[in-house]
């Protein structure tokens, strides 16, 4: 009997501990966290247009490499248009939470913008446009939030596949071209790394215009 009873105390003595800790990962799952993106334009030539931010969980994906790139992609892309993106992303069950940059990113220049996250919502993504291009972007998929202190990543360049590449200034929005049209050419059809801007002439040059990746540097900093 007096063994029984001790079990039954020790049980009862360790219940609230392991209540403790669940109602604390509970919590934890559901507080809201608060981060400082920070992007850096690397690149010697390529204006970013405002960069889209995404907080959502691992179930989410802005794009799939070899993938088609859908119309929110492609106004990301060739007019540095993400609003079509957040506005879709924000719709979905996956998605906690989107921001907007507040405008373009020159070279050598850094923007940062506040976005919230949870810790079921714990991912990060972003992407915005190289200006002076038909449909290159940069971006980051996926990366998860830190809990404390800062990560940085380095981002590289991808082409959305929805405009075929002129290397000129046809079909360009960036400076110095300020062509808005959409390309009618079939483009390459699929999301991929870009092989950047080589052929130059009609206004692009690629010793001012091209790159080699990575294109931008990503600090993400918890702040609350």
């Amino acid at each position: 009997m007096n063994k029984l009873i001790g079990m039954t105390l020790a049980v009862m003595s360790v219940a609230p501990t392991m209540l403790g800790v669940n109602l604390a990962h509970a919590d934890d799952e559901h507080s809201v966290r608060r981060y400082a993106v920070t992007i850096t334009n690397l690149t010697r030539g390529q204006g970013m247009a405002p960069p889209a931010v995404i907080a959502h969980n691992g179930d989410y994906k802005m794009f799939d490499l070899g993938g088609q790139g859908g119309d929110e992609l492609a106004a990301l892309a060739e007019a540095g248009n993400g609003s079509p993106l957040l506005s879709v992303a924000s719709s979905l069950p996956t998605v906690y939470r989107t921001a907007l940059g507040g405008g373009g990113i020159a070279p050598g220049a850094s923007q940062t913008i506040e976005i919230e996250t949870t810790g079921k919502f714990s991912d990060i993504s972003l992407g915005a446009m190289l200006g002076t291009t038909n449909d290159a972007f940069m971006a980051v998929r996926g990366v998860l939030a830190p809990r404390r202190g800062s990560v940085t990543i380095m981002a590289d360049a991808y082409d959305a596949g929805t405009e075929a590449n002129t290397d000129t200034c046809a079909f360009v929005p960036g400076p110095p071209c300020g062509d808005f049209n959409h390309n009618p050419a079939a483009p390459e059809g699929y999301v991929h790394v870009h092989a950047g801007i080589h052929i130059g002439g009609g206004g692009l040059t690629p010793a001012i215009h091209d790159w080699r990746n990575p294109v931008a540097q990503i600090e993400i900093r918890r702040i609350d």
